[in-house]
This record gives structure tokens, C-alpha cells and sequence, in this order.
């Protein structure tokens, strides 16, 4: 049995040992009064409603069901309030996002409401409170002791929990103060209800509901809003920055992180709509970027598919709704997803497809901030592949002024075409890229990231000589060729640049201090190598097994490691 098997046992052992016992235990030694059935569905009806239109407090949805919790039990005692408390919990439950199993939540939360009503209707019972009192010294005192008893026995509660289970939780924090404000605001509210509902009945739950609940849907509405606009104002700055990048490869990089924290997703994929099939060009899951390893499918299978045949973007809210559409590569763990199309001078290029291993994690508007981002990406994609095309003209990289992608490609077609005319014994290609680059960008500032393209430029050039050809692949990642060089020579040859790279320092200036000060900085970089004839007779195949190499065998175990590519 497992962790989570586990602990689902003893909670709902817990369970059939604290609430029902306690339910008959209360019922015996505190019965309630006589209590009419319209009475019983309209305070019910209230609860529910209290439920389904909670305020968003701090990024949080909160419950003000206080003010009618402490008006019932002032008016019907402490039997009353435990069933509404539990049918609050249970509506609760159902409506909050989370990826934690309902057999664990539902026994966890009943307990603990059981224990909050029971501990603060004792501490009024023992402290001298009269149920049905109405003087209003009497109801004042120990309706408040009844509230500031059910806080703290909640944030204490919520904290033992969270240390048994070994995590971290401040006791006062945010959420503290925020609980114990709320109580005092709702407070007053709470005794106008029992004094006004036992003096003129029923007719108080309408004239202290509507304003409350009226209030409740405007602050709903102007949260929400403030909500699309922050969005709104975060899709524009998404956009600046992906008008920024110069390369394809960038902008898809660019455009999956930011979406990803964007909206909190926990998976993202861009899926390449090509010659009818569905082709994965990005796999960001857990903000990592995961191998390609997903065969392409037809254009009308799963998730993906549905959203370019239909033309139309998806929210699903759990697993329940998609998993007979899905085509296979979802994590399965994951309940929400969020599927967009991706289009381009009215035609559909590709999809993003976004997950959450919480349900209900997206919801409508997030569609339409969608629309406008893959709006941006498709443009910006279309100006990265133009200036591509534009530098791609010239033999040299115009940073680092090594031969670029394009020679590259001419220069390994024409090496590969010697091997396979035995006028060369071997060819092997070393593909590096410089380890966490980002990272050094994000620190120091881009300009400060290319000198240190600049220098390694210089460097590979000066070890490699006239041994081989050296190019700028793209971004952080360069190429060496090395005709003539066996696996193992070329395996020897990439563990010394390796070596030489790790020791060397860097001098670069900070783009982001202020007085620009000159400092060292050491990288490492990854390394693959791949070789014909033995591992292909393709130019293309050969770079795709050196980078295999380089991401699993290298970067996978570790970075900073040179890795020969493997059938």
C-alpha cells in the first residue's frame, strides 16, 4: 500500500471514529430547538449561496459563510451549526481547484469543521453562553469568543496538518490576518441577522442577503475584470518581448515560458501542424524542456487535432472530459488542459496545448488572452524566420564571425558525400552547447552573454585549428567537423575542449550593474559526437545524433559531460 493508499485509510478511519460518534454526542447533550422546515431550507439556501459566490481575497477564494454560521448557532445551538458547516464543506470542497484526491480531502475537511464547531461551541457553552440570549452584552462577548475560537482552532488545525505531512506552513501569515479581519468584518453582520431574524423572522435573511450578496457579485465581477486586464497588460509584455527574438528556435523558447507562467500551467506543448501530420516542436513540463521523443500522429487525432479540425480552442476541466480524445503524450497526472490554434495569415500552423495537474485550472477568458498571444507568437515566428533567412545569406555569423548554419549544412553534405566515396576513412561532428546560458543572460544581460559567444568563438577556433571546421549552429550551440576522426579520436578531441572550456574564465562586462564593472565568469558546455560511417551516411542524421547525444547523454546526466551517440 502507498503513501497516498495510506494515508487515505487512516483519514477515513479517523473519520467513522470522530464525526459520526460526535454528531450523536452533541445531539444527545446539546438538542436543538424545534426548528421549522421553511426556516431549516432558508437558512440552507443562504448557505449554499454564500458557497457559490465566494470573494477572491489575495489570489484566494474565500467563504463568508461566518456571519450565518454564528447567527445559527446563537439561535439554534451547536447541533445545527455542525450540519451546516458540513454541508458548507462538502459544496466547498467540490468547487475548489486542487489535485489532491476528493477520499482525502472530503474525511480531512470534515473533521476539521467538526472540530472547529465543537471547539468553539463548547468554549461558549463552558464560558457561560446562553443559546437564544438576547441581551446584547450577553451576545456580543460570547459571540465573539464563538468566532476568534473557530480561527485559531482552523489555523491551528491547517498547520499541525501541513507539519505532519512534512511541509512548511507559517502559522501567522497573510492568510492569518486575512482570516481573523474577515471575521471582524462579517461580526457585526452576524448579530444584525439573530437579533433582526428573531424579531421579525425570515424577512431579515432578505433584507441583510441582498445587499450581501449584491456586494459579493459587484467585488466578483470587479475582480474578474481586474483579472483580464492584469492579463491583458501581461499578454502585451509578452509580445514586446517575443517581437525582440531573432531566431525560431528563441521565440518558440520565449513564448512557451511565458505563457507557461502566464497561466500557471504545470505542461505545455507547441505542436506543428506540417503535411497533415502533427509534429511536437516543444515539450515544457515542470519548467523543463523534455526531449522530442513523440512520434508525429495524423492532423485529426487527439487534443491537437480536434482543435485544428473545428478551428476552435478548447478549456477541458478535468481528465474525465478529454481522456477519450487525447492521443497518448499528456502526463497522467494531468486534469486540466487548454488547447489553442495557432494561425498565420488565416492559416492554422500549429496548436498549444497547456495542462494542469489541478482541475478547473483555466478558465474563459484565458481563451481569448490565447488568441492574442498565438497571434503574437505567429507574427513574431514569421519575422524570426525572415531574419533568418536574411542572415542565412551570408557564410559567417555576424556575432561570433564563425560560419554559420548554412555553411555548415554545405560543408557536411560535402563531407558526407567524400565518406561515402571512401575518399574519407571517417567523418565525426561534435555538437556543444554552453550549459544553463540562460541563466548567464538573465543575470548578467544579453549583450554580456555575447561576449562570451564571442570569446568561446575565439577559443574553439584556436584549439581546433586547422583540424577541423568550426560553425555557430545556433544561439549557445556550436558545431565542429572533423574529417578523418574515428568515435574514440573524436571523443578524446571533444574531452579536452571540454576540459579547456571549464577552466578558462570569461571576462565580460555587466550589462546590468550599474558602473558596467568587468568580471570573470566559468562556463561548462555539453557535448555530443556522433560519426559516419559508422552511426549514419546522412549529413542531417549525423547532427541529429550529435544532438541527441549532447541533450540525453550529456545534458541529461548531468551537464558539463561529453556523450557518444548510440543506436
Amino acid at each position: 500500500m502507498d503513501n497516498v493508499q495510506k494515508r487515505k485509510a487512516v483519514l477515513w478511519t479517523l473519520w467513522a471514529l470522530i464525526v459520526p460518534p460526535g454528531l450523536y454526542l452533541i445531539y444527545q447533550y446539546f438538542p436543538p430547538p424545534t426548528i421549522s422546515l421553511v426556516d431549516a431550507a432558508a437558512y440552507l439556501a443562504f448557505f449554499i449561496l454564500a458557497c457559490l459566490l465566494p470573494m477572491n481575497i489575495n489570489g484566494v477564494p474565500t467563504y463568508l459563510v461566518q456571519w450565518l454560521t454564528v447567527a445559527v448557532f446563537l439561535k439554534y445551538g451547536l447541533f445545527a451549526e455542525v450540519i451546516l458547516s458540513q454541508i458548507t464543506m462538502l459544496i466547498v470542497i467540490l468547487r475548489l481547484r486542487t489535485s489532491e484526491s476528493l477520499s482525502i480531502r472530503i474525511p480531512f475537511n470534515s473533521m476539521m469543521f467538526f472540530a472547529i464547531s465543537s471547539l468553539a461551541g463548547l468554549s461558549f457553552i463552558f464560558a457561560g453562553g446562553e443559546i437564544g440570549s438576547l441581551d446584547l452584552g450577553h451576545i456580543l462577548i460570547y459571540g465573539l469568543l464563538f468566532q476568534m475560537v473557530s480561527v485559531v482552532s482552523n489555523q491551528l488545525i491547517l498547520y499541525v496538518y501541513v507539519r505532519i505531512l512534512g511541509e512548511h506552513k507559517d502559522f501567522f501569515s497573510t492568510d492569518t490576518i486575512w482570516d481573523f479581519s474577515i471575521t471582524l468584518l462579517v461580526f457585526p453582520l452576524a448579530i444584525a441577522l439573530y437579533i433582526s431574524e428573531t424579531y421579525i423572522g425570515l424577512t431579515a435573511l432578505l433584507l441583510l442577503g441582498i445587499p450581501f450578496f449584491t456586494m459579493t457579485a459587484i467585488m466578483r465581477m470587479y475582480n474578474n475584470s481586474e483579472k483580464v486586464n492584469s492579463d491583458l497588460k501581461k499578454a502585451g509584455e509578452i509580445g514586446h518581448q517575443l517581437a525582440a527574438r531573432l531566431s525560431t528556435d528563441e521565440v518558440l523558447d520565449q513564448f512557451v515560458i511565458q505563457v507557461t507562467d502566464l497561466f500557471q500551467a504545470d505542461y505545455a506543448y507547441v505542436i506543428d501542424y506540417r503535411d497533415g501530420k502533427l509534429l511536437m516542436l516543444r515539450m515544457f513540463e515542470d519548467n523543463q524542456f523534455q526531449s522530442l521523443d513523440v512520434e508525429p500522429v495524423k492532423y485529426n487525432e487527439g487534443i491537437a487535432g480536434n482543435a485544428i479540425v473545428n478551428n476552435t480552442s478548447y478549456i477541458y476541466d478535468n481528465k474525465a472530459q478529454w481522456k477519450g480524445i487525447a492521443s497518448g503524450y499528456m502526463p497522467n497526472d494531468t486534469e486540466s488542459l487548454m488547447a489553442t490554434p495557432i494561425s498565420r495569415n488565416n492559416r492554422i500552423e500549429g496548436v498549444l496545448v497547456m495542462g494542469s495537474r489541478s482541475k478547473h485550472a483555466f478558465v474563459h477568458h484565458q481563451l481569448q488572452i490565447m488568441d492574442i498571444l498565438s497571434t503574437y507568437f505567429a507574427v513574431s515566428l514569421e519575422k524570426a524566420g525572415l531574419i533568418q533567412k536574411a542572415i542565412a545569406k551570408s557564410e559567417r555569423c555576424g556575432l561570433t564571425k564563425l560560419y554559420n548554419y548554412r555553411y555548415l549544412d554545405e560543408a557536411l553534405e560535402k563531407s558526407m558525400a567524400k565518406v561515402n566515396s571512401g575518399e574519407l576513412r571517417n567523418l565525426s561532428v561534435v555538437m556543444m552547447d554552453i550549459d544553463r546560458f540562460k541563466g548567464i543572460n538573465d543575470k548578467y544581460g544579453h549583450q554580456s552573454g555575447n561576449e562570451i559567444l564571442v570569446a568561446l568563438a575565439n577559443l574553439l577556433t584556436e584549439i581546433v585549428g586547422k583540424e577541423g571546421t568550426v560553425a555557430r549552429y545556433g544561439g549557445e550551440e556550436f558545431v565542429v567537423l572533423l574529417p578523418n576522426y574515428s568515435k574514440e579520436l573524436a571523443m578524446l578531441f571533444a574531452e579536452n575542449i571540454r576540459k579547456e572550456i571549464e577552466k578558462r574564465e570569461f571576462m565580460i562586462q555587466s550589462d546590468l550593474d550599474e558602473d558596467r564593472s568587468t568580471i570573470p565568469i566559468k562556463i561548462t558546455m555539453s557535448i555530443g559526437v556522433s560519426s559516419a560511417p559508422d552511426d549514419s551516411d546522412d549529413g542531417m542524421a549525423m547532427i541529429r545524433n550529435a544532438d541527441r547525444a549532447l541533450y540525453i547523454g550529456a545534458k541529461q546526466a548531468g551537464r558539463n559531460k561529453v556523450a557518444a551517440y548510440t543506436k
